[in-house]
């Protein structure tokens, strides 16, 4: 299918003036068919911080109306993913909405998996969330705030102004891999949840409340954090609410899922992802057919 590419800024939501510190006016990349579609799906990736241009383009080839933004890091953003307004993402649905479509998606990776379930229950405008290789929980932050810190720990999410409740990390970990190797972190966030057990009720996302459709996508082989255990935990809250949720999960599979039309993950230097190319790749294979479906709304 053609489509057309735009690169754009998202304005701020008007509607949310006033109502916390923050916008959007954020930068961004809309893929759209030709022709239009009534459906349109905000694109996050995670703490890469990066537009996910040419998943928005497979995406609009299959008649979505596909917009990714940089959500920090950028000019007036904070620098890591630390106290982020949530309003953020309602500003980005809200241009796909003035762009013509009815039907609102999320699909986001990791912390932008966190941020989609997070949109999904304060904003009754998402009507799906794609979450791959999600948390069931809030975390603390991941890279300094606006004030340029690191500590002490804060979310990594606002909502009118007001943080989140938030699991912190165990600083008392350390990596098992050599100095200088590439580091898996899921022990890392095994132990702090443990560590931080008292904060874990307060900071579970509470998807039960969600009206949004709801695929979740995850490998159990993650070495990033325990996305398979999260998407379970998610499912158990969404069935024991009489709410819809499909799994697909594929236990060789690691973090990077990835969807045909896209090639391998490039290679860390820093962090293990676990699972391997042809894992990820069949596992974003055997999750395609349902993503098109949710977003659609063919579910």
């Amino acid at each position: 299918m053609d489509i057309v590419e735009h690169a754009l800024t998202v304005p701020h939501d008007d509607a949310d003036e006033g109502t916390y510190d923050g916008g959007c006016g954020c930068e961004g990349f809309l893929a759209t068919p030709v022709r239009g579609g009534e459906a349109g799906v905000l694109v996050l990736a995670g703490s890469s911080g990066r537009i996910e241009v040419e998943r928005c383009r497979i995406l609009a080839r299959e008649g979505l109306t596909a917009l990714s933004v940089r959500w920090f890091g950028g000019p007036g953003q904070p620098p890591g993913i630390c106290e982020v307004p949530l309003e953020t993402f309602v500003a980005a649905t809200g241009l796909l909405r003035s762009r013509g479509a009815r039907r609102i998606g999320v699909l986001g990776v990791s912390k932008g998996a966190e941020a989609a379930l997070h949109l999904s229950v304060l904003h009754p405008g998402t009507d799906a969330v794609v979450a791959l290789s999600p948390t069931s929980l809030t975390w603390a932050n991941v890279g300094p705030g606006r004030d340029g810190q690191t500590r002490p720990y804060r979310s990594s999410w606002t909502w009118r102004g007001e943080p989140l409740p938030f699991v912190p990390y165990d600083d008392r970990w350390t990596p098992a891999q050599p100095e200088g190797a590439p580091v898996s972190v899921l022990d890392w966030y095994e132990r702090s949840r443990r560590t931080f057990a008292d904060r874990v009720g307060a900071a579970t996302i509470p998807v039960e409340r969600s009206a949004a459709d709801l695929l979740v996508v995850a490998g159990g082989d993650d070495a990033m954090w325990p996305s398979l255990r999260a998407a379970e935990e998610l499912a158990a809250r969404r069935r024991a609410a009489g709410r819809p949720v499909r799994v697909v999960a594929r236990a060789d599979a690691g973090h990077r899922v990835r969807f045909p039309g896209e090639g391998p993950a490039p290679a860390s230097t820093l962090f293990l992802h676990g699972g391997s190319p042809a894992a990820d790749a069949a596992l974003g294979a055997a999750a395609w057919p349902y993503v098109l479906d949710v977003l659609r709304g063919a579910v």
